[in-house]
């Protein structure tokens, strides 16, 4: 690891750490660099870390060499979390804020936010909104969150850069952990809100940069690490696990003969899918079939033994028609039910096989975590919709470049709702509902044969 000049030496305690992490964007750290220079506060110091980079973006950070606000370091490619851990070793400022290098900050951002931590001692983190921009620099829309001073159920995470957070809270909580490669602000969302307050600043004060190389592009691997990050937190700090009993509801081919659950996905029926992934799962304490059915009882009984509870439901319960409600509530009065503690409810559905029982663990943990009294699993959905007003189609969400975070639209799937015990039959309105994001393919329902053909294809 290099230096290009020493430590900040005109303020031994600068007010505001900011760092700015870079690997491979020498065609945007100028910028970077010349927004926090441009800050209305002027109590900062600016730590530089570039990470490996191999293009020219050691040449462009050396120009500022004699600035004496900048310390400048060069280092072997060690990835995100332990840059941010090696910022947090060197910071002298009060608050720390990270921006990468392919963004850049309002000149007034560090002003705002640290004078509502000055006057806040017990908030611990301040977080903006801000404009999403594209590679060249031109705003796309701007982000505004929601008023958090009504928000009652904290599972949307302030943004992972560009946050102002109390340095001796951030040391508190032991810095980042680096078993993790991304989601850093996922992190230090989750360890914050249950030990210090949070503020959110209804106003961008910064630019976050849209380009195919953003790493908030990779779906996937931003939900992986946000299940692991919460299944550790969870492992370290509570003491009781949920114990979850599943039951998944199934009329079968004597009620409905158009059923696909016994229907075989490469040779195997779809209703067994479901079952092996809840058997999987570690929180699940028992796995409950309730249906009318008997070919499937015998089936289930054959295939699985003792590892189901089958419990033949009236056909009067069964109809198309019939509240779910009244199914659940037979399933409940069952001997081998009654005599089992469990502290949830998870209503599964067997048309979603590709729901894997990472994802199910993962929604038993955001319960747990943000204390939700109901998870679903739901897609954000980036299609307008309209409704037609008796003078023609009318957008539902204003067509605009501001995007309210309320105005955004969560598509729920149909394959489990996971409620506590104790809330099962009370109205959704009454319930503070939390949810889980699906990637494409655990998404996938398939009720029919043409979706059958399209998996097929």
């Amino acid at each position: 690891m290099g230096k290009s000049n020493k430590l900040n030496s005109v303020n031994k305690t600068p007010l505001v750490t900011v760092y700015i992490t870079n690997h491979n964007y020498g065609k945007y750290i100028n910028k970077a660099v010349q927004s926090v220079l441009n800050q209305s506060l002027k109590n900062f110091e600016l730590i530089i870390i570039d990470d490996g980079s191999k293009d020219n973006s050691k040449k462009i950070i050396e120009r500022y060499n004699e600035n004496k606000k900048i310390t400048s370091i060069f280092q072997k490619n060690k990835g995100l979390i332990v840059s941010n851990n090696l910022a947090l070793r060197l910071a002298k400022g009060k608050y720390i804020l990270r921006l990468d290098a392919d963004d850049w900050l309002d000149p007034h951002a560090l002003e705002i936010m640290s004078n509502i931590l000055e006057r806040n001692p017990k908030i611990g983190l301040v977080f903006p909104d801000y404009h999403e921009v594209d590679r060249g620099g031109k705003i796309l829309r701007s982000i505004r969150r929601h008023n958090f001073k009504k928000v009652k159920l904290l599972d949307q995470p302030a943004h992972g850069a560009c946050t102002l957070v109390r340095k001796e809270n951030l040391i508190d909580i032991g810095g980042y952990d680096e078993e993790f490669n991304c989601q850093d602000g996922y992190y230090l969302w989750i360890r914050f809100i249950k030990k210090y307050s949070i503020r959110n600043v209804n106003l961008p004060l910064f630019y976050y940069r849209q380009h195919g190389d953003s790493l908030s592009t990779n779906t996937k691997r931003i939900l992986d690490n946000r299940s692991k990050i919460i299944k550790k937190i969870l492992n370290k700090e509570s003491k009781k696990k949920i114990r979850v009993l599943a039951i998944i509801p199934i009329r079968g081919l004597k009620i409905n003969r158009y059923s696909l659950v016994l229907r075989k996905l490469k040779k195997k029926p779809l209703v067994f899918y479901t079952i092996e992934n809840l058997l999987k799962c570690n929180n699940i304490s028992r796995i409950a079939i309730t249906t009318p059915d008997d070919q499937i009882i015998k089936i289930l009984r054959k295939k699985y033994r003792r590892k189901l509870i089958l419990i033949k439901r009236p056909e009067n319960l069964a109809g198309i028609n019939t509240e779910t409600e009244s199914t659940f509530k037979h399933a409940l009065k069952n001997k081998n039910i009654k005599i089992l503690k469990f502290d949830c409810i998870l209503d599964m559905s067997f048309n979603t096989p590709f729901l894997t029982s990472k994802t199910i663990e993962s929604a038993i943990n955001t319960m747990q975590i943000f204390n939700a009294d109901k998870v679903i699993p739901v897609v954000e959905e980036t299609h307008r919709y309209f409704r037609h007003d008796g003078s023609g189609l009318k957008s539902i969400i204003k067509n605009s470049n501001l995007k309210l975070e309320r105005d955004v639209i969560y598509k729920q799937i149909n394959g489990f709702n996971l409620i506590k015990k104790t809330k099962f039959f009370k109205k959704e309105d009454q319930l503070k509902i939390s949810h889980i994001v699906l990637n494409k393919p655990e998404s996938l329902e398939l009720r029919s044969e043409d979706d059958f053909k399209l998996i097929k294809f």
